[in-house]
């Protein structure tokens, strides 16, 4: 007998994938949590009928939220991960030497736990010393930081239910003042394909625009994301993605990798002429 998950990105688009079992299947204090074993993209979790990430592609939202600010800013010691229950976004944060702490303010410990047990490999992050887990709600935790982290990045889910506060003007504020003088904010942008998500993309961006003097958007091509395509916004105090990208020094590293590259991180903010226009017209209004 055939199984499929499907997952509604729109009232009238689903994506529908193959599986060979439900491995879990709970209701934590924040959300529900599916994982299930599918044919094409291995191992894969759900929150709230929404795929968060499979073993298959996984590697690229991880590899584009870490490593473009990394190749950026000239030397990150402090980071803050709000959400990251996963521990994807720690493991790659923990190649690179010069960080000295990572905080990962992820409120619900059972999605943590069901990531340790069924995605070993990529919460192995969280077993790095230098990770620090706080079980608190990420806008609640901003309110207490000052002057804090060189980088924050903001790998919480969709803008709605438990997260929503996550995408409030007052978070952008919140993470402008725990940022040091030239932090850097990479959060998770969603995608504008679909007419239903467009609003809340162009609300995403007029609040960082409007918090920070450098706001930029950039792309990766994510197959279980809606419409396989997914956005991130870059907010910075000082430092611009391309004018201060460091392709060499970032290269001298030799982090191995299966999607960035330092080509690629010029390419992901060529963006589509419809997504231009979505950013100009919010950076443009009065």
């Amino acid at each position: 007998m055939d199984i499929w998950y499907s997952q509604m990105d729109t009232d009238n688009v689903k994506t529908s994938i193959r599986i060979d079992k439900q491995l879990f299947s709970e209701h934590s204090d924040y959300q529900r949590i599916d994982v299930f074993q599918s044919k094409e993209f291995g191992k894969m979790i759900a929150l709230d009928g929404e795929i968060i990430f499979s073993e298959a592609d996984e590697f690229i939202y991880n590899e584009m939220v870490v490593h473009v600010p990394m190749a950026v800013h000239k030397h990150v010691k402090d980071v803050l991960i709000i959400g990251g229950g996963d521990g994807g976004v720690a493991k790659t944060l923990i190649q690179y030497p010069e960080i000295e702490s990572i905080d990962v303010v992820e409120p619900d410990e059972m999605f943590i736990e069901v990531s340790k047990k069924f995605f070993p490999e990529t919460a192995k992050g969280f077993d790095d010393d230098r990770v620090n887990i706080i079980n608190m709600d990420g806008l609640r935790y901003l309110r207490r930081c000052k002057d804090k982290y060189d980088l924050i990045i903001n790998d919480s889910t969709d803008p709605f239910g438990h997260t929503e506060g996550l995408f409030t003007k007052e978070f952008y504020g919140n993470c402008y003042r725990a940022l040091h003088d030239d932090g850097i904010m990479v959060y998770q942008h969603g995608s504008p394909f679909y007419d239903e998500d467009e609003a809340a993309f162009r609300a995403m961006h007029r609040k960082a625009f409007r918090s920070f003097p450098i706001s930029r958007v950039y792309q990766a091509s994510i197959p279980t994301c809606p419409a396989g395509y997914w956005m991130f916004g870059f907010a910075s105090k000082k430092y611009h993605p391309l004018k201060d990208f460091n392709p060499d020094k970032w290269n001298a590293r030799n982090i191995k990798t299966w999607y960035y590259t330092t080509h690629l991180h010029l390419g992901a903010f060529m963006l589509p002429k419809y997504v231009e226009d979505i950013l100009n017209e919010e950076e443009n209004r009065g």
